[in-house]
């Protein structure tokens, strides 16, 4: 087969690198790819944004599958544009991909068909958002409806901290996707990533993970893209996955196909285990990241078949297949994120890692034969072991062996697990 891959970022990359070990493979593109992403497929200059230039390169060069890595793209009617060519492709279409690119959408659709979540206002002004969050009082959540590359959600514990937020989204902060609000109850419990294969009929189960969304130790500082993960989550105990699937990820399918947006794709849940049970936090139409790249490393099975399976509506026939190892990735980031992040610095030794270590690129270029930073997360440091506790002390030893002095990461991803693992050993 030959496979077509958009995206240039760290989830791309484990994307690129285990569709390459399929043996169906037998030929990968990459638009626009990184250097990391150039290890597994040909990059090819292909200007994603015009969606009839991807669909005549799919022609041109009989792509059998096009697999869309980032949102952006999803939210932009790709999907729409090659399935209406006849062109197979893995991701949802423009009307399903709402459940990403408007948090007030989603909130609603929760809201009809009865799927837990916080109580919420959405709002199209400052004023009434700011009445709002003074009525409720704080802690309180702000999140701008739109795309906003991860940061455009606030955990507000002060009715200051909330009013501020509003009002930096309605400033402007965040483009157009700050042109509508949602305020939301703050929940208390433990986060998951909770993922399914889709193909608008079936969803397949595809693996748990744990975010680490603050910028520093600790779950300090503001949001990010995400800062690491683990897999699997160990709150997503087997009951869990089952009160997941029937509470929250069947009444979504059912709900998409009933308002004529049936959803093909990655659904990607992310959760509040509270204790009352699971509660959906919001929707991602895509593999995550960095959850994506330690799924990669644990799954057994071929990616290629199951995305294929997907794109052709044929889930109800496949499973997924993991290793018992657990996996962790740290992502090392450009000084400066996740505000303006400092490009160019160059990076050196990755090839000093420890046997073992896959090192994913997130945001990095070739200028003159030298690797530098091109982004705000730039690599991720991705191990497995027998425990969460060896992954991370696998992954953190590849980071050490890394120079790169430009260069910041957490150093407590996983720390919530290996104390499980401590307590349970002792």
């Amino acid at each position: 087969m030959k496979v077509l891959l958009i995206g240039s970022g760290g989830r791309e990359h484990a994307l690129a690198w285990k569709l390459a070990a399929s043996p169906l493979l037998t030929k990968l593109y990459a638009a626009p790819g990184n250097p990391g992403i150039a290890r597994e497929a040909e990059i090819v200059a292909l200007d994603t944004d015009d969606h009839a230039s991807v669909a005549d390169f799919c022609r041109a060069n009989s792509i059998d599958l096009v697999v869309v890595g980032p949102e952006a793209p999803l939210v932009a009617g790709l999907a729409d544009v090659l399935r209406a060519e006849g062109i197979r492709v893995f991701g949802p279409s423009k009307a399903a991909a709402r459940l990403e690119g408007s948090k007030g959408f989603t909130k609603e659709l929760c809201a009809r068909f009865g799927i837990p979540t916080a109580a919420f206002g959405r709002f199209a002004g400052a004023a009434a958002a700011i009445a709002y969050i003074r009525e409720q009082g704080a802690p309180i959540v702000v999140k701008a409806d739109g795309l906003a590359a991860g940061k455009g959600v606030t955990v507000a514990m002060t009715i200051e901290e909330a009013v501020a937020a509003v009002e930096a989204c309605f400033a402007g902060a965040f483009g157009g996707a700050g042109a509508e609000v949602v305020v939301e109850e703050f929940m208390e419990g433990e986060e998951a990533s909770f993922f399914c294969l889709c193909d608008g009929t079936t969803a397949l189960p595809f693996g748990t993970a744990q975010d680490h969304k603050r910028v520093g130790d600790g779950d300090t500082g503001p949001n990010t893209g995400g800062m690491g993960a683990y897999s699997p989550a160990p709150v997503m105990s087997a009951d869990m996955v089952a009160r997941t699937m029937r509470e929250i990820v069947e009444p979504t399918m059912r709900g998409m196909a009933e308002l004529g947006s049936p959803f093909a794709g990655v659904l990607f849940a992310g959760l509040m285990i509270t204790a009352d049970g699971p509660k959906l936090i919001e929707y991602n139409t895509r593999f995550g990241d960095p959850e994506c790249q330690v799924l990669m490393m644990r799954l057994k099975d071929d990616l290629l078949v199951l995305l294929t399976a997907a794109a052709d509506g044929q889930l109800a026939h496949s499973s997924a297949r993991w290793r018992d190892d657990a996996a962790l990735t740290v992502v090392l980031a450009a000084r400066g994120y996740p505000g303006t992040p400092q490009k160019g610095s160059e990076i050196r030794k990755l090839d000093g890692v420890p046997d073992g270590v896959e090192v994913f690129h997130a945001g990095t270029a070739l200028r003159d034969g030298r690797l530098v930073a091109n982004g705000g997360r730039v690599l991720n440091v991705t191990a497995t072991g027998k425990t969460v506790t060896e992954a991370q002390a696998c992954a953190y030893a590849g980071v050490d062996a890394i120079d790169w002095p430009e260069g910041f990461c957490r150093r407590d991803i996983g720390a919530r697990a290996v104390e499980r693992e401590r307590v349970s050993a002792a």
